[in-house]
């Protein structure tokens, strides 16, 4: 198994990482300050100082409608920060696990595979998050986690009725990854589906959010998947293998 204090973790601040850290007591996540994925030199440093035995890559932009506006920025980060890591890591030989998205597929019929053909993508976002993918798969060491999560409290008054995910809340995903990341030298996979079960997003906010009002996807500020589930049997079969 690989310990906490052997992973280097970009994007500790945010909604994963925060909870990784929870999870993984020692696991080395340092501030935006002293690792920025977007200079390359902070990348260089974080390496030579702490000498990860793995990269776990979840900094991300993650605001899909802001995305569209700001496409700039979602670029800078999701792309080329992803890029400026895999430079980084290319002569180094350390494994790389990258958090990617379910939005990597068009969404029209549900329960992807791993190894299904993607795109087309129905927004920016989307498409920032599926040519990070392939930035990554330049590595040999490499681990892809298609996944999606939401805050651990529903935020919205609305939630859509008529778009189906495999998503789920921080805090049931988070100990999936959590597990994942200290056994993934046991995964043989190069791509990994981590989600739990389908079920439209109003139903995901209702576990939470008894109160919470049906919507369509027709009144969203970006185009919207009608079916995004994926299929989870390879994850499922590891989860079962190392919990018994």
């Amino acid at each position: 198994m690989i310990s906490p204090e052997q992973i280097l973790l970009t994007g500790g601040s945010g909604r994963l990482g925060t909870e990784l850290r929870a999870l993984l007591p020692g696991i080395v996540a340092p501030p935006r300050a002293e690792l920025d994925v977007t200079r390359p030199d902070t990348i260089e440093a974080a390496l030579e100082r702490y000498r990860p035995a793995l990269v776990v890559h979840a900094a991300a932009y993650t605001n899909v409608a802001e995305a569209e506006v700001d496409r700039r920025s979602c670029w800078q980060v999701n792309v080329e920060g992803t890029r400026n890591l895999v430079r980084a890591l290319v002569s180094r030989g350390i494994k790389l696990v990258h958090i990617s998205t379910d939005y990597v597929f068009d969404g029209t019929r549900g329960g992807y595979r791993e190894d299904d053909p993607v795109g087309p993508v129905r927004n920016f976002y989307a498409l920032s998050k599926l040519v990070a993918e392939e930035v990554v798969r330049v590595l040999d060491r490499h681990l892809i986690v298609r996944t999606s999560f939401r805050p651990r409290e529903w935020p919205y008054p609305v939630a859509f009725a008529d778009v189906y995910t495999s998503q789920d809340y921080v805090d049931v995903v988070a100990p999936k990854i959590a597990l994942l990341l200290q056994r993934c030298d046991e995964v043989q996979y190069h791509t990994l589906h981590v989600a739990t079960e389908r079920k439209s997003v109003y139903e995901l906010a209702r576990r939470r959010k008894p109160d919470v009002v049906a919507g369509s996807k027709r009144d969203a500020k970006v185009q919207l998947p009608d079916d995004i589930s994926l299929d989870i049997s390879r994850w499922t079969e590891l989860e079962t293998r190392w919990q018994s």
